[in-house]
């Protein structure tokens, strides 16, 4: 540092004030310039080829790379005449190159480390069974979610800081370091979440992992090239992480809402309003809990539930378990559907839901139900396989089972109707294909 600020400052008053003093053809500043720049690179030399600790070797490499091309070479004084003088760099390219090459290896060994001891002290603090801290309201890892993530990303930064190609090469092997830990995470939390169902804070430690694997992802999109082998492998570790302990966050309320729904068919589909009700309730003491994910797995769960929520329902409907000949009470059955419906889409809209496709399957079944001319029907089924073409006959058949007033010729040719118009492609987001008819 101090070579360089000498260096700098007297090449700098040869440019203004001693130049002027000798005849141009003498050239007095080149004279400087390389007998500074030699003898600085003579000290580099000898101070490369010493034992250097990795300290040194970054600042060794930042000088050669970044401070003495760019602070002092392209200074606003200095420029100009250096640029007309061809000094090359402080280290020949063999040695340059082994620096590197120690620097590199320094790096990737540390952050190793790093993250080893993470991870350790992470499945430490899973045993101890404590509630994890928050951030911005949302359970996560201060390890995992803010200290990996930094030390990856600072080591990166600062080799970027050194040489562009640098920072690549060394983002390159840092992020096959983090792919071989998120597999070793995925490992350990596999086992946490298997052996650790009776601990006292079992869910919030599943949702702090989701949201850690969210700040993994954000990262990785953000950091990590496309052409990088190891960025495919790390979002797909971390979307198997998160939709594992997903699904075991809703197991339970699934398990909840099994019984509640079979109570639509116990009763004949009577006191439905009161059964919807009891749905959303079960539900929305669940989703108080899943508010601590981190967006956008929030919403994405959410619209498993909404799924979960509609596709339970029309199951239901399919069970043939109520048949009616009464157009009277088809209505009645079609007005307490549209109203179940209607509390559905309020609920889980209400709490982030953007499934919207779901909307109008519930609706246009009522609609069925209600009419009962044969011409309206057709119209009302091609409407609905149109925006569900993964509807099949089995489905309208059970479902039309409702509708005990229909004769034979007429189920026939609705059916046949439906079957005439779902020659289209399988749809983006399934719903009638995950649903088997008995």
């Amino acid at each position: 540092l101090h070579m360089g600020k000498t260096m700098k400052e007297d090449l700098t008053v040869v440019a203004q004030y001693i130049k002027h003093l000798y005849p141009p053809e003498f050239d007095v500043f080149r004279t400087y310039a390389e007998l500074y720049h030699h003898h600085f690179a003579s000290l580099a030399k000898k101070a490369a080829e010493s034992q250097l600790d990795d300290k040194d070797v970054y600042l060794l490499l930042s000088w050669v790379h970044n401070i003495y091309p760019k602070d002092m070479r392209k200074d606003r004084v200095l420029a100009e005449e250096l640029e007309k003088l061809e000094l090359g760099s402080l280290l020949p390219l063999s040695l340059c190159r082994e620096l590197e090459k120690k620097y590199l290896e320094s790096e990737e060994a540390t952050i190793k480390n790093v993250l080893s001891k993470c991870l350790a002290k992470e499945i430490q603090r899973w045993k101890e069974d404590k509630e994890p801290e928050k951030l911005n309201g949302h359970f996560q890892s201060e390890l995992l979610a803010i200290i990996v993530i930094q030390s990856v990303y600072n080591s990166q930064m600062q080799a970027r800081d050194i040489n562009a190609m640098l920072g690549e090469e060394l983002l390159c092997r840092l992020s096959t370091e983090l792919a071989a830990f998120l597999r070793s995470y995925k490992d350990a939390f596999e086992d946490f979440k298997e052996r650790g169902k009776k601990h006292r804070y079992y869910r919030p430690v599943l949702i702090a992992n989701i949201n850690n694997c969210c700040n993994f992802r954000d990262y990785t999109e953000k950091n990590i090239a496309e052409k990088d082998d190891n960025k495919e492998r790390i979002l797909i570790t971390l979307r198997d992480i998160m939709t594992s302990a997903g699904d075991v966050l809703l197991q339970q309320l699934f398990a909840q809402l099994k019984p509640i729904y079979k109570k639509f068919t116990e009763n004949k589909w009577e006191s439905s309003n009161e059964i919807m009700n009891e749905i959303i309730k079960t539900t929305s003491n669940h989703i108080s809990e899943l508010q601590t994910l981190k967006d956008p797995f929030y919403h994405s769960i959410i619209e498993k539930i909404h799924v979960c929520l509609v596709k339970d329902y029309i199951v239901r409907l399919l069970k043939k378990k109520v048949s009616m000949k009464n157009p009277t009470q088809q209505q009645n059955l079609a007005q307490s559907i549209s109203k179940n419906a209607a509390d559905l889409e309020a609920f889980c809209t209400s709490n982030g839901s953007k499934a919207t496709w779901l909307n109008s399957v519930l609706p246009k079944l009522a609609e069925i139900i209600r009419l009962q001319d044969t011409g309206a029907i057709k119209i009302e089924v091609a409407t609905l396989a149109t925006a569900y073409p993964d509807i099949r006959k089995r489905h309208l058949e059970a479902f039309l089972h409702i509708k005990a007033n229909l004769s034979r010729g007429e189920l026939k040719s609705i059916l046949g109707y439906l079957a005439e118009g779902t020659a289209s492609t399988p749809p983006s987001t399934p719903l009638f294909s995950s649903i088997n008819v008995s």
